[in-house]
């Protein structure tokens, strides 16, 4: 039996439009008894949005079965806050009631109080406000963490900036990195992933698009990296990157075969 950690974006469909052979490879790995589970980095949909988007097209698909950077954050903070310790979030609903939904204690931006930790995170509505609220909580000893590293998020008709800008933003303006990524490539996630599945890192696949997020992962964890080339990255890239991947694809049908 091996595990399969499947990326979503750019991997298993592109915006609205499934990349062709994904629901009869998935259905080919379940049919001979594999573990499937489906992780995006992606923090402005939840977890129950993926699970219904993927049964609807033609994937069945539970709740139980999508991991995504959101729900490692609030496992994350779950594991670390103190008591009397306050987050602040820069994001979007779905990961604030993920945070919320885990007990985690949220503050405002307009709060008296000052924040433990930010949680930095996709945010359409982002803000020269809310990067000069984020750099001061940096400056005065907040621990910032982030959802996910990813520069860009691929759709059916091109890319929009993610997370990984707003981190720039900040890494820019203090002169130093951001204490925490928790989701994919972060090893945090590579634990969840595998302990979600019930095996080791051997018995895992790591399957995305991105080198840097979904390759980086499966090869620091020990598992078996495999490249799809319906996404970000392209085979040219996989060359000269130091995030090699084990496989490469043309696309996620091909992975019945590995």
């Amino acid at each position: 039996m091996k595990g399969y950690i499947f990326d979503l974006d750019g991997t298993v469909y592109l915006g609205e439009r499934m990349i062709e052979g994904a629901a009869e490879a998935i259905h080919r790995l379940r049919e001979r008894g594999d573990k499937v589970v489906f992780f995006s980095n992606k923090p402005i949909a939840t977890r129950q949005s993926y699970s219904d988007k993927l049964t609807k097209m033609g994937i069945p698909t539970g709740i139980e079965d999508v991991l995504n950077s959101s729900l490692i954050v609030a496992r994350y903070l779950q594991s670390r806050l103190k008591p009397g310790e306050l987050v602040h979030l820069i994001g979007e609903e779905p990961i604030r009631d993920e945070l919320i939904e885990h007990g985690i204690p949220l503050i405002d931006g307009d709060s008296e109080q000052h924040p433990n930790y930010v949680v930095l995170s996709w945010d359409r509505q982002f803000s020269y406000d809310k990067l000069n609220y984020l750099y001061q909580a940096a400056v005065k000893g907040a621990i910032i963490i982030a959802s996910n590293p990813d520069s860009t998020c691929p759709l059916e008709d091109g890319q929009l900036p993610d997370t990984g800008t707003f981190i720039a933003a900040l890494e820019a303006a203090t002169g130093r990195p951001i204490d925490l990524v928790v989701g994919k490539p972060s090893l945090i996630a590579a634990e969840a992933a595998a302990q979600h599945l019930g095996l080791t890192y051997e018995d895992c696949y790591m399957i995305g698009d991105r080198l840097e997020t979904d390759i980086k992962m499966g090869n620091d964890a020990g598992m078996a990296s495999v490249l799809v080339l319906t996404g970000v990255s392209s085979k040219e890239m996989a060359e000269t990157t130091p995030f090699r991947p084990r496989y490469i694809l043309p696309s996620i049908r091909e992975v019945i075969h590995l």
